[in-house]
């Protein structure tokens, strides 16, 4: 193999291997992703993590609706939503400054 031709198949192998590198590197941090939602009745955030999403999906289960990501649903639904996991907020993680259990 000449000189040249050995450099493309290296190029190519590291060019391959940073592209794996890159695509898990974003699928990771994607499950670990979080964001804060608000909720104006309460007045408070709320941590969007996987211990509210547990809550989201008992909340489509028991209310017979299909899934949905919650920002796709309308303000309705997510005010009816913030109403349930009130009264349902044993385990409740808000996000406040006055929360005891940051």
């Amino acid at each position: 193999m000449t000189g040249l031709g050995k450099w493309w198949r290296v190029g190519g192998s590291l060019a391959m291997a940073g592209a794996f590198a890159g695509v898990t590197l974003i699928s990771g941090c994607a499950a670990h992703a979080r964001y804060r939602v608000y909720d104006p009745d309460y007045h408070d955030y709320h941590r969007w993590n996987h211990g509210e999403q547990v809550y989201y999906v008992r909340w489509e289960n028991e209310t017979h609706r299909r899934h949905e990501d919650f920002r796709r649903r309308d303000q309705r639904e997510q005010e009816e939503y913030w109403e349930w996991r009130h009264h349902h907020d044993r385990d409740h993680d808000r996000d406040r400054s006055d929360h005891p259990h940051r």
